[in-house]
């Protein structure tokens, strides 16, 4: 209980400090918004992580482009699952999420000014159309855009369906698809769950998957091929730790 407390209160206090740096910078139109973004999303997850003392061991991070555009698709099983990726990847990801989170003092503020991707999952056309926009934005800006495929997080552990939303944007603006296996983050806090607990979220990062070649109609294979990729590397980032073979190539972060 008191590590939950701490943890909200530490989370608060680095919404309130990295959202109002993003804020202002962008209320004074700095040419640094780009990078302020980035700094502040891995210092904001960092903090956090750093309170309730979660290490993160990511591996595969070569197979994410800092170059180009490419869609990253992760299973979701804890709120930790952002705090990991936004704290530890390689690039400054543009995350999909429920527009709800734009509501939130100074961090829905910091959301819209770093361009984050929101969408009304109640109003399905709506979404779509968000979507097809967001795609069409990475064609031209070569962005990193992330995505939780299942929707929202597992409530048993199991990996559940994939929704085709991140596919059929890949496949509209022409960006490979990078699949991403995360593991150990239900642990430390279950759906449904407000008590937190130290441990470890080890982030495995596949190879991407093209789709040259590929076309609207093959929606349902992209994903199929992208869903059994993420559970291998899921699987293999629980089997790598218990053999002791997790730490090769892997940034073990605090």
């Amino acid at each position: 209980m008191i590590r939950g407390l701490w943890v909200y209160l530490v989370g608060w206090l680095a919404t309130l400090y990295f959202g109002t740096d993003v804020i202002v910078c962008r209320a004074l139109r700095l040419r640094s918004l780009t990078a302020r973004c980035w700094a502040a999303q891995r210092g904001w997850a960092r903090a956090v992580l750093w309170a309730a003392g979660v290490k993160v061991e990511m591996s595969g991070t070569e197979n994410v482009s800092t170059d180009r555009a490419q869609v990253l698709v992760a299973n979701h099983e804890s709120w930790f699952d952002v705090f990991a990726l936004a704290g530890h990847l390689p690039v400054g990801a543009k995350f999909v999420a429920k527009h709800v989170l734009e509501r939130v003092p100074f961090f829905g503020g910091a959301w819209r000014a770093c361009s984050h991707i929101s969408i009304d999952r109640g109003d399905r056309t709506s979404a779509i159309q968000s979507l097809r926009d967001v795609g069409a934005r990475i064609g031209r800006t070569g962005e990193t855009v992330l995505m939780f495929p299942e929707g929202t997080r597992t409530t048993t552990g199991e990996l559940q369906a994939f929704k085709k939303g991140a596919f059929v944007m890949a496949l509209e603006s022409r960006v490979p698809v990078v699949p991403v296996g995360i593991s150990g983050s239900r642990d430390l806090m279950p759906k449904g769950s407000f008590r937190i607990r130290s441990g470890t979220v080890r982030v495995r990062i596949g190879e991407a998957i093209p789709v040259e070649g590929m076309s609207h109609e093959d929606r349902d294979r992209l994903t199929g091929l992208a869903r059994d990729a993420v559970a291998r590397l899921r699987v293999a980032g629980d089997i790598g730790t218990v053999r002791g073979e997790g730490s090769r190539g892997a940034i073990p972060s605090g």
